[in-house]
C-alpha cells in the first residue's frame, strides 16, 4: 500500500464520513426521539429528568421501558435492574470492538463505550472491517475511532434535539402511540442485521434468536432478551465450529 494510500484518510474525512453514514439511521430515530419526549412528558416525569434521562442514559428502547415501568409504579430497583439487563447487549457489541479500539486511549474508550448504541455499533463495526483483507487495502485507515466518533455524536444530538421537541411540542402530537411505531424499530433493527448475513453461523444465529425471543418474551424484567442472546450465540458458535470441523475432514 502506498503512502498516498495511507494519507488520504485523516481525523476530519473519517469523522464526516461516520456521520454521512449513519444519516440513514439517525433519520429514522427522529420520530423514536420526539415520541419518548412526548410519552416522558405525558408519564410524569419531569422535564429536567427526561432531558437527564436522553442525555445520560442515551438508549432508546431502555429509555422507553424505563417509562412504561414509571408510569405503573414501579420500584427503583427494578427500573434499574430490567434497564440493565436490556442493556446487556452491548456488552456483546464490546466484545466485537475491542480488538479494533484497544490501541485507543482510556479517554478514548470511555467516550466511545459511552456512545455506543445499536445503529452507532452497526455503522462503526462495518467501518472497522474494511480493510482487513488483501482485497480492500484501500480502506484501511488508523483514524476509524473517528469515523465512530462522527458517527455518534451526530446520532447523540439528534436523540437530544428530538427529546426536547416532543417534551416541548409533544402536546400537539395526537395519540401517539398508536403510530406503530415499535414496528417500524423492529424493521430498523433487522435492516441493520440483513447486511451480516454472509454464512451459516450468522443465519443460525439470527433465526435462533427471533425464535427463542418470541418463546421467551413473557419472562419478567425483559429477561428473555438474554435467554435469547445467550442461545443465539451458543448456537453461531456451534455452527462455526461445525463448519470448520467439515472443513477438516
Amino acid at each position: 500500500m502506498s503512502h498516498s494510500q495511507v494519507e488520504r484518510y485523516s481525523p476530519s474525512t473519517e469523522f464526516v464520513a461516520g456521520a454521512k453514514a449513519i444519516l440513514p439511521l439517525v433519520i429514522g430515530a427522529i420520530p423514536f426521539g420526539i415520541i419518548f419526549g412526548t410519552l416522558a412528558h405525558s408519564s410524569g416525569l419531569f422535564l429536567a429528568g427526561a432531558i437527564a434521562m436522553s442525555a445520560l442514559v442515551f438508549a432508546g428502547s431502555a429509555q422507553f421501558i424505563a417509562l412504561g415501568l414509571l408510569a405503573t409504579g414501579k420500584a427503583l430497583p427494578i427500573i434499574i435492574l430490567t434497564t440493565f439487563v436490556v442493556n446487556l447487549r452491548h456488552l456483546l457489541y464490546s466484545l466485537s470492538l475491542v480488538t479494533h479500539v484497544k490501541r485507543l486511549s482510556p479517554i478514548w474508550k470511555l467516550v466511545l463505550g459511552f456512545w455506543l448504541t445499536d445503529e452507532v455499533f452497526a455503522v462503526a463495526i462495518h467501518r472497522y472491517n474494511q480493510g482487513d483483507c488483501e482485497a480492500s487495502r484501500r480502506h484501511r485507515s488508523t483514524y476509524k475511532h473517528w469515523y465512530y466518533l462522527g458517527a455518534a455524536i451526530f446520532m447523540y444530538i439528534n436523540w437530544q434535539i428530538c427529546t426536547v421537541i416532543g417534551l416541548t411540542l409533544g402536546y400537539l402530537i395526537p395519540d401517539a402511540t398508536s403510530w406503530g411505531l415499535d414496528f417500524a424499530m423492529s424493521v430498523t433493527f433487522i435492516g441493520m442485521v440483513m447486511p451480516y448475513l454472509k454464512n451459516k453461523p450468522m443465519v443460525v444465529t439470527v433465526i435462533v434468536s427471533g425464535i427463542m425471543a418470541l418463546l421467551t418474551q413473557n419472562l419478567p424484567h425483559q429477561s428473555g432478551l438474554i435467554v435469547a442472546t445467550t442461545a443465539a450465540i451458543m448456537a453461531g458458535i456451534f455452527t462455526n465450529k461445525m463448519n470448520k470441523h467439515q472443513d477438516n475432514v
